[in-house]
């Protein structure tokens, strides 16, 4: 049979098994929903541009999706949700059939609702709408959603709420009443995606008797067409059938909202509607078929499928058009344009899972990326509806990119790619030449430096890898030296990866903090991110035994988290935060080391504390997929420790077999032998698959080491784990671990700094270190670029002015980075005496930093700002004598998505003892107390006067007020310098 045939007809029988088996009704919706999970329990298509759901709350942190499962009060369906997020956005164009007298607001035309009549599953969510006895029922099709409305049998008619005011703020808005079944309309907002554009067309199964139409919430009557910011319509049928409405949505105009809406539902088949979108998540979750396990268990899994493939989303219209990341509209060509790209989250498993299941797809979001660079210049780091939103750190659209190409996904143009890549990565954003000039970065020129540093690093390898495969040899040896900056960042002293300002290492240092140099994490977490080079970072920690050792500590520390509160760090074993993607590869590096045993032992654990199925079963944010296929990858036993190597490190399998139907129409199972709840150590390991030499054979061998590599997949086989009760320490020992090394273009270390700050009054001693043994270290004093003609670092020597120190280590004829660190002599001529609290994570170096000359940038996280929180700032300036004075100042800061707001006022006292004080004045705040964004300002005020101290109160704004998120807490007060000249 000819090969095309045999894949046909493989085809047909895998796409018939789907249709057999009922994967739909496996999966519960409502998993993550409640917690801090952040889904969402309503229908959407695999990978669908239209996510129609319930929503249940208007702001804050876990109502990032609309709803949450804690929640009694239903507000509408909206037909965009983001699933898993941490920032809010969406739930655009919220529908809420009702009876009675309709009313404008939606705290009044909400309805109380039960869990009890809720049911949901892959395509299908409905519910009773308790205040008014409504039967509400939700499907949906790709680029549309179909609602079904049920009213009481008594009802005399019923009315659908349109509310284009929902949820995020409204730039613009408008609304057109074709006629009495078809309404479309447009809507303009900002929120995350700063200017996100929507354009939706809706049809009723019957005509309106009547229509009314508001703006700001006041009845205009029944207007035809609207234009304004909070428009809000319902529509009135008589009600003795139920009513049906359908939605179609399109980011490029009504018109394609309409083509949207009459090319996928023609009609109002709720049944044959949902019928289709069942078959749809049926053949896509019947990709994987799974034997045993417990029913929880087979929930969890497909749930997690499920929960994997909603997002990235469709965002193009039938014809093919769509809005780019220049807001502009273009035509795809040869593929589909998809938003919403968690990378910081997804490159890490789902994007990996998505090269064995989805490859087409996998082309399709590469091609987007792509487009995304040819018209908006960038490849994404967080797009969401057409808009960079620039959130997370990295440029991790380059891994997925990479693991696709590697794994031979190639329906783009390679070169271009890499060229996108380069663009990014030697670019200007977020320090980025910084990093290349310092091998890392420091707290000084870039918040959150050691984790920018750490995944700028993997990234750097994989472009690496990219121009290798493209036959640049010259970008890749550019790269490979790149992708070792990791090891600037470690600190042996101390055995973690540590921040720096300029080349001293940030003190006091607890690896349990949370603070600005980490993202979402601490040191303990991110101590273990060098996937690229497991091996180099086995070294930096004194060999495999001492790193193995600092590996356990991570899962059985009893320290608890300290520092800044960060919601996202939850499921917490000793260190490791499971809730949070940084720590998503961590245990599977015990096979890296020798001790796969230990891997079993904690991703069993992992799998069977931090899953469940229930509304609260996920440990933290599902993060547009990824906490769901790490649990997907996990219970087939692999999971991919550095995407773009295309190997994975083995685990232990949670059922007795998974079958993976192959686009390419093969199959590979993976097969647990023995396995039970005691089971779940690997005693050893066998691949079988097809080998070509001359005759096609299948061929069956044990696995040398702890990993598999993707093409095994890929060609179909078969993996076959033999199960056991206790550890098989015999089984792929060290000689038998996976290898992640760097071995090509080997860097030096930076030497590091030791003083005791970069401030001082009169002198200050420095000390110089060297990373590497043996490394001499060379340094200037003039600002020049020291090299081995420099002086020698020999012995501690001091500083006593104003200057910028350089140094260089060197060693076995290369050159380390020029490390660099200002040195600051302090006027001595006023002291200050602070009354106020000041919070220890932002001290800027104590009190002095509010007389000490040097001056904070915008971004608060840089180190020059000191926060006086809780309360009012409060501090004497002593200037040592009656001096004669002009103006007075404080220099202050407002950042609102980060709590910090301007002083209501401060005012100026003035005392010839210290003791005694009169107003010089009052200077009242005059910028706006809603204005997001950071802004800086002095509040000033001219004088005529001789005094000798200077008092200074700085008013806080107070409580945070309701319409922010961090609604009750205290404000911060953020200044850098007390003014007096």
């Amino acid at each position: 049979m000819k090969n095309w045939l045999v894949a046909l007809v493989l085809g047909l029988a895998s796409a018939a098994h789907a249709q057999q088996t009922d994967y739909a009704s496996k999966v519960n919706p409502f998993i993550g929903t409640g917690g801090h999970g952040h889904t969402y329990p309503g229908p959407s298509m695999p990978f669908g541009m239209v996510q129609l759901s319930p929503d249940t709350r208007l702001k804050g942190w876990d109502g990032c999706s609309g709803y949450h499962y804690s929640d009694s009060l239903l507000y509408g369906f909206s037909h965009t949700h983001l699933s898993g997020t941490g920032i809010e956005d969406y739930c655009d164009v919220l529908l809420m059939p009702l009876t009675g007298k309709p009313s404008w607001k939606n705290n009044e035309y909400a309805s109380p609702f039960s869990h009890k009549n809720e049911k949901a599953y892959a395509g299908f969510y409905s519910v009773k709408l308790d205040k008014y006895d409504i039967r509400a029922s939700l499907t949906a099709t790709k680029r549309a959603g179909l609602h079904k409305y049920e009213f009481p049998q008594n009802a005399k008619e019923g009315h659908v709420l349109l509310d284009l005011y929902h949820r995020d703020i409204v730039i613009n808005s408008s609304l057109k009443v074709v006629n009495d079944s078809t309404v479309v309309g447009m809507r303009r907002s900002t929120s995350w995606a700063k200017e996100q554009i929507l354009f939706f067309a809706m049809k009723f199964s019957r005509p309106a008797r009547s229509h009314t139409v508001a703006l700001g919430d006041t009845a205009k009557g029944a207007l035809n067409e609207a234009e304004g910011r909070n428009i809000k319509a319902y529509f009135t049928f008589d009600v003795q059938q139920p009513l049906y409405v359908k939605v179609a949505i399109s980011g490029v105009s009504e018109e394609g909202a309409l083509k949207n809406l009459d090319a996928e539902m023609p009609g109002f088949d709720f049944d044959g509607t949902l019928a289709n979108a069942k078959a749809a998540w049926n053949k896509e979750l019947g990709k994987i078929d799974i034997k045993g396990g417990t029913h929880d268990q087979q929930v969890m899994f497909y749930s997690a499928l499920y929960h994997a493939c909603l997002n990235p989303n469709l965002y193009m219209d039938v014809d093919g058009r769509y809005r780019g990341t220049d807001l502009k509209v273009h035509q795809a060509e040869g593929f589909e344009n998809h938003s919403v790209f968690s990378l910081w989250d997804t490159h890490r498993a789902l994007h990996p899972l998505m090269t064995i299941i989805n490859r087409e797809k996998t082309n399709d979001w590469i091609n987007t990326f792509l487009a995304q660079y040819k018209y908006g210049g960038m490849l994404p780091v967080w797009e969401l509806s057409g808009n960079e939103t620039f959130c997370m750190i990295g440029y991790h659209s380059v891994p997925v990119i990479v693991d696709a190409y590697q794994k031979g996904i190639r329906g783009y143009d390679a070169k271009y790619a890499l060229e996108a890549m380069r663009s990014y990565a030697e670019g200007e954003r977020f320090g980025m030449q910084h990093y290349i000039k310092q091998g890392y970065l420091s707290m000084d020129t870039q918040p959150e430096s050691v984790s920018r540093t750490l995944e700028y690093s993997y990234d750097d390898w994989c472009i690496a890898q990219m121009a290798k495969m493209l036959g640049d040899s010259v970008t890749y040896n550019q790269y490979m030296k790149r992708a070792q900056s990791y090891k600037n960042l470690y600190d042996a002293s101390t055995g973690f990866m540590r921040g720096k300002i300029g080349g001293r290492w940030m003190s006091p240092f607890d690896p349990t903090e949370v603070n600005n140099f980490f993202t979402e994490a601490n040191s303990w977490q991110y101590s273990f991110y060098a996937p690229q080079d497991v091996s180099g970072l086995i070294k930096l920690n004194g060999g495999k035994e001492k790193f193995t050792q600092k590996l356990s500590s991570l899962f059985t520390t009893e320290d608890k988290l300290s520092g800044r509160h960060q919601s996202d760090i939850t499921g917490l074993i000793g260190q490791y935060a499971h809730g949070n993607e940084p720590s998503h590869h961590i245990a599977y590096l015990f096979n890296y080391v020798g001790q796969p045993w230990k891997t079993q032992q904690l991703v069993h654990q992992i799998m069977n504390t931090m899953y469940h199925n229930a509304p609260d079963g996920l440990s933290g944010n599902e993060d547009c997929g990824q906490m769901s296929a790490w649990y997907v990858m996990s219970a087939m036993g692999i999971y991919p420790v550095r995407p773009g190597d295309g190997t994975y490190a083995l685990g232990t399998p949670t059922f007795d077999e998974v079958t993976i139907h192959l686009e390419n129409g093969k199959t590979f199972s993976i097969v647990a032998k023995n396995l039970s709840s005691k089971n779940f150590y690997v005693k050893n390991a066998t691949a079988s698959f097809i080998k070509h030499t001359g005759a096609t054979t299948t061929v069956s061998l044990p696995l040398p080491t702890s990993s598999i590599p993707h093409g095994i997949i890929a060609n179909g086989g078969k993996l076959v784990f033999e199960m056991t009760g206790a550890p098989a320490k015999t089984w792929t020992g060290a000689a038998g671990s996976p290898i992640s090394e760097i071995k090509d273009d080997l860097i030096v270390a930076v030497p590091y700094v030791v003083a005791p700050s970069d401030r001082f009054k009169h002198s200050t001693q420095v000390s110089l270190k060297a990373v590497e043994p043996g490394a001499a270290i060379y340094y200037t004093l003039d600002g020049s670029e020291p090299t081995a003609r420099s002086t020698r670092y020999t012995t501690p020597f001091n500083i006593s002015k104003t200057c910028t120190l350089k140094a260089v280590a060197f060693k076995n004829g290369g050159y380390s980075h020029v490390v660099s660190t200002p040195f600051f002599l302090i006027p001595t001529d006023k002291t200050i005496k602070v009354l106020s609290k000041i919070h220890p994570q932002f001290e800027a170096g104590g009190p002095d930093a509010l007389i000490d000359g040097i001056r904070g940038q915008e971004d608060f996280r840089l180190g020059a700002w000191q926060s006086h929180y809780p309360g009012n700032l409060e501090a004497i300036v002593d200037l040592k004598a009656p001096r004669a004075l002009h103006k007075l100042g404080l220099s202050v800061l407002q950042d609102l998505g980060v709590w910090i707001w301007y002083p209501t006022q401060v005012e100026f006292f003035t005392s010839d003892d210290g003791q005694h004080f009169t107003s010089a004045g009052v200077v009242k705040n005059t910028f706006s107390d809603r204005e997001y964004g950071s802004f800086t300002q002095v509040l000033s005020l001219p004088v005529d006067l001789k005094t000798r101290y200077v008092k200074v109160v700085a008013a806080n704004h107070g409580v945070i007020p309701d319409w922010h998120p961090g609604k009750g807490e205290p404000c911060h007060i953020f200044a850098d310098e007390i003014i007096i000249e």
